[in-house]
């Protein structure tokens, strides 16, 4: 085991995230010499006469030169793979009409010009954003490892050692639907209770309602609804008498069961159609389906084992061929509901070099432990908040009567999704003020550089010695960069908070031996632990491919709104069939077998949700320095600006702009790398102040928040380490941006 001390154990592995392409090819767009040109007209100096001229044909000539190296970029096998992979759209909309323009000076009109930002936006994100997804994001492992010194790379052969295609859920869960519209599928279909509907003395109990009297033909039924059970077996078990099927349809009538083909979450859920297929009773309706499901699998292998060059017709056909049988579209909006995975099919890859880390290195790490006790302090403080306000509830509905988890889990929602994300911000606030005050940086400073032992005391007494707020709160997960170079060192990226990273599904399923995994996971919690059932899927937050997938057979499960595992999983309980009692000051959740816990523990993802991207050390300013603890970076140096403060963004001159760009990033000191993020974007990008592409692409973002909102503001961070510094290499020696994806637990 590693330890970084006597609180917090290191998973002994840890995740490589980095890009599919080499991060030297975003300096591809960087024309030589244009930036010295362009500073040559400083503050003082007009843009107009003989110099300006001059300038102003070397910068339409390098705008054409980099057209030229975008469609180079574009033309390349592996740009287009990706893309399609993307947004196969995009690649027939945009990328295909810029490369067949021919550029010139004169044909860079408005149209050309928007089709080189795509291409470009595109670009960045392949090669210095650490995106986990395809060939262009592969997963990458590594291991702590005493025997070596620094860091090592073992870069195996090529890029990408394994590659795995998945379908995407709602692709199955359409196909499911489609199944289900045949009226001969249902009697094969186990119905089962609504999580939430607890069945008592003749009763059915559901939140907020008065409870309702069951009638005793549909309560036979309603006690074999079980979600194991099919219709049809119930229909054996309580004999010709009763008719099952209206009396379930009775009971769908009335919401305390479902009845319909729904497929469990997970990466694989075309596995558990062709279970359930298998074992449908109608030959005629079994071996139809079983063979539709068979082409589209055969489409999805056909798919993972096309070339760059056939990749478009394959993934053609397997939409061709889904739309056909489901009548559904093979690409799904995309809107604020939508989680990733638009497409059928998607595809994650595991990165053949391999990383050990010498335990070395673990003393440019030690400042972590500061961090990670403040952020324990904030999930603390979260808890401690959202219990005070959840034993008002249980105090409340305790008065009528034993408290079934169900009901508590909807009285709480107001506080869930109100009162608690109030005081998560206000302790994000508290956070960053506190650490502003241990830190004590002069208002102009740029680069603050402290000792971890200087601090120590000062961290102690800001943030105490608290435990974890609840279960999975003992868990922090930092993203650490290995920089080279002069600024030789390391920076953290993130630090995902009441979060362990590498145990969703993405990293789980690209794993070697998933079982090293979840012995690190049994390392942490030797016990069972209680998990809250979630949704298939919402927004960004939730999707397949991030879902939790490090549980255990002893685990429990417990279903609070939707059922989303196989229902025949043992340890699996209802919501409603789960007492909620207190124990002095806390409160905890009793299972059908009278196995006990915290209930903070069915709040957990609700929690984590809230607390996870709440950990930044600087409070909101409109300059922020860099931090430096020993080694370890734990601050980038960042501005807020208000889009009022830009207003080069809206010259129409491309030249003039670049110019006029470079003049408002110097006066401000920005370095020529930044990462952007604004409120109208999905993610952050990279802008290179060298590279005029790229200063447009920043250009339209500002002018696209102004409009928005006048008042909004970018935060604008320093890349470091920068496409120079990347040091995670392949066999061919190109050099990647890269981060490590560490796990540590607190130790009990």
């Amino acid at each position: 085991m590693v330890w970084l001390n006597e609180k917090w154990r290191l998973w002994d592995q840890f995740a490589v995230r980095g890009a599919g392409f080499p991060a030297a090819g975003v300096l591809r767009l960087a024309p030589a010499g244009l930036a010295a040109a362009a500073d040559q007209f400083d503050a003082g100096t007009r843009l107009y006469g003989q110099a300006w001229d001059v300038f102003d044909k070397q910068f339409a000539a390098s705008a054409v030169e980099t057209a030229v190296e975008l469609q180079a970029i574009a033309s390349s096998p592996g740009f287009r793979a990706a893309v399609e992979w993307q947004n196969s759209t995009i690649w027939r909309t945009g990328v295909e009409s810029f490369l067949a323009w021919e550029p010139s000076v004169a044909g860079r009109t408005s149209k050309p010009r928007q089709r080189e930002e795509l291409v470009a936006q595109y670009w960045q994100r392949f090669c210095v954003k650490n995106d986990t997804i395809g060939f262009f994001g592969p997963v990458g492992w590594g291991r702590w490892d005493e025997s070596v010194s620094g860091v090592e790379i073992e870069p195996g052969s090529g890029l990408v050692m394994a590659s795995n295609v998945y379908f995407a859920g709602w692709a199955v869960d359409a196909v499911a639907r489609t199944i289900s519209a045949d009226p001969r599928s249902l009697n094969w279909v186990a119905p089962r209770r609504v999580p939430f509907v607890r069945v008592a003395d003749g009763l059915a109990y559901l939140p907020g309602r008065a409870p309702q009297e069951i009638p005793r033909e549909l309560l036979r039924v309603l006690d074999q609804c079980d979600g194991v059970r099919t219709a049809q077996a119930i229909q054996q078990d309580l004999g010709p008498g009763v008719d099952v099927a209206a009396a379930v349809a009775e009971l769908v009538r009335r919401r305390w069961v479902v009845w319909r083909l729904d497929i469990p979450a997970s990466a694989r859920p075309e596995r558990y159609l062709r279970f359930w297929l298998a074992a449908v009773g109608d030959a005629e309706l079994r071996e139809h389906w079983l063979a539709r499901l068979a082409e589209l699998e055969r489409g999805r292998d056909r798919v993972r084992a096309a070339t760059s060059g056939d990749l478009p017709a394959e993934l053609g056909a397997l939409e061709t061929g889904f739309t056909t049988l489901t009548g559904t579209a093979a690409t799904r909006a995309k809107n604020t509901n939508t989680a990733p995975c638009r497409g059928l099919v998607y595809s994650d890859c595991v990165r053949a070099a391999r990383t050990r880390l010498g335990t070395d290195m673990l003393a440019d790490l030690a400042p972590l432990d500061l961090l990670l006790t403040s952020a324990t302090w904030l999930t603390s403080r979260l808890a401690d908040a959202v219990l005070s306000h959840a034993r008002r509830v249980h105090t409340d509905l305790a008065a009528t009567g034993p408290v079934d988890l169900a009901a508590f889990w909807f009285a709480c929602m107001p506080i869930l999704h109100g009162s608690a994300v109030t005081e998560a911000a206000a302790l994000r606030h508290e956070l960053s003020c506190r650490w502003s005050r241990i830190l004590d940086a002069p208002a102009d400073a740029r680069r603050v550089r402290v000792s971890s032992v200087d601090i120590a005391d000062r961290v102690r007494d800001a943030f105490g010695e608290t435990v974890p707020g609840w279960g999975m709160a003992r868990y922090l997960s930092p993203d650490v960069f290995v920089v080279t170079g002069d600024d030789a060192g390391m920076v953290l990226g993130e630090l995902h908070v009441a979060s362990n990273t590498l145990g969703a599904s993405l990293f789980v399923n690209q794993h070697p031996a998933r079982d090293e995994l979840l012995a690190e996971t049994e390392a942490d919690f030797p016990g069972p632990r209680l998990l809250p059932m979630l949704p298939k899927e919402h927004r960004s937050r939730l999707s397949a491919r991030i879902r939790y997938s490090l549980d255990r057979p002893e685990d429990y499960y417990v279903a609070l709104v939707d059922h989303t595992v196989d229902p025949k999983r043992g340890r699996t309980v209802l919501s409603a069939d789960v007492r909620v009692e207190a124990r002095g000051d806390r409160l905890v959740a009793v299972l059908p077998d009278h196995a006990e816990f915290d209930v903070l523990d069915v709040f957990g993802h609700v929690l984590t949700t809230l607390a996870m991207d709440l950990f930044r050390i600087m409070p909101d300013a409109d300059h922020s320095p860099r931090v430096t603890v020993d080694r370890l970076v734990v601050a980038r140096e960042s501005w807020s600006i208000p889009v009022g403060e830009m207003a080069f963004v809206a010259e129409k001159s491309e030249a003039r702009r670049f110019v006029r760009g470079r003049r408002w990033r110097n006066a401000l000191g920005l370095p020529r790398f930044v990462f952007v993020v604004s409120p109208e974007e999905p993610r952050p990008f990279y802008v290179d102040f060298d590279a005029p592409v790229y200063v447009n692409i920043f250009a339209k973002a500002v002018r696209r928040l102004e409009r928005q909102d006048p008042a909004g503001r970018l935060l604008i961070t320093e890349m470091l380490p920068t496409p120079e510094q990347a040091w995670l290499t392949d066999d061919a020696g190109n050099r990647y941006s890269a981060e490590l994806r560490f796990v540590a637990v607190r130790a009990e």
